[in-house]
């Protein structure tokens, strides 16, 4: 019989599943003793049971091993002292060494076995100097592990325009490619202040309701086809999917004439109908 999965939270909004063979008991918000690379970590329940085998795995999990005590989380609370003073240090080193990137987060392996650094950078970097440098000050495993900006965003948090914490650091599971195309698709302006998120990069948002756009527009002529109604040759200036309307513009007329969904399905019916792009 296949273990109960559970979804563990870590420094950095990172989430990861973990096999429960022992059946603890936990809920939501519980902390726990899970297996790690080499040795041993710390993290928090976010899910449990079908939420968690309802999402996309990869790879095999590891195990859960006990539930956090007390003087577990004192260590944690001392782990996350010693990540502050390592990520001055780290900033210092980057600096002695002259190196072209941008800390972002340090990060303690509950047991102390690893110490990672997280860093931003346009291109690769030659870092195995700065890694001697600090594994002769901390005598532990270092891991530097270059980031992008998306992931960057996803580590530290914070709140999007919308008021709400971002999905990234909230609860997205991985990224997906977002291009200016999703935008187009929903008739927004192409304004970068407007479109990109606090990465830098276009917001994770607009691919929520690129399904939806795609078709309910199937309904739709595209923008710049020519119709032929009752009135003469029309063409198509734009369309409005939430009111149901469609706007046409006649040759040497000004103003938009709208017509409704409905109306513009019994024009496809009739026999004079026929549409051609411009």
């Amino acid at each position: 019989m296949t273990p109960e999965i559970l979804e563990i939270e870590f420094k950095g909004n990172k989430r990861l599943p973990y096999f429960n063979p022992k059946a603890i008991q936990v809920k939501p918000g519980d902390y726990v003793i899970v297996e790690a690379d080499k040795g041993i970590d710390l993290g928090r329940v976010s899910k449990l049971g079908r939420l968690v085998a309802l999402t996309r795995i990869k790879g095999t999990p590891k195990n859960v091993i006990r539930k956090a005590v007390p003087s577990d989380l004192e260590k944690l609370k001392e782990n996350r002292e010693k990540e502050a003073q390592a990520f001055l240090v780290g900033r210092e080193k980057i600096k002695k060494h002259n190196l072209n990137m941008k800390l972002v987060d340090v990060e303690y392996q509950f047991d102390n076995n690893k110490l990672t650094f997280y860093f931003t950078s346009d291109k690769r970097i030659d870092f195995r100097a700065l890694v001697r440098d600090l594994a002769a000050k901390y005598r532990t495993r270092i891991e530097l592990r270059q980031i992008g900006v998306r992931d960057e965003a996803r580590r530290l948090g914070g709140i999007g325009v919308c008021g709400k914490p971002l999905c990234c650091s909230f609860f997205l599971q991985e990224f997906e490619p977002i291009t200016t195309q999703f935008a187009r698709l929903q008739h927004l302006p192409l304004n970068p202040s407007k479109l990109t998120g606090v990465c830098g990069r276009l917001k994770c948002c607009l691919l929520y309701e690129k399904n939806f756009y795609e078709e309910s527009l199937e309904k739709y002529p595209l923008p710049e086809t020519r119709i032929i109604t009752k009135r003469g040759e029309a063409i198509v200036d734009k369309v409005d999917i939430f009111k149901e309307l469609i706007y046409l513009r006649y040759p040497r007329e000004d103003e938009l004439e709208s017509i409704t969904l409905r109306e513009f399905q019994k024009i496809k019916k009739e026999p004079a109908y026929a549409t051609a792009k411009v």
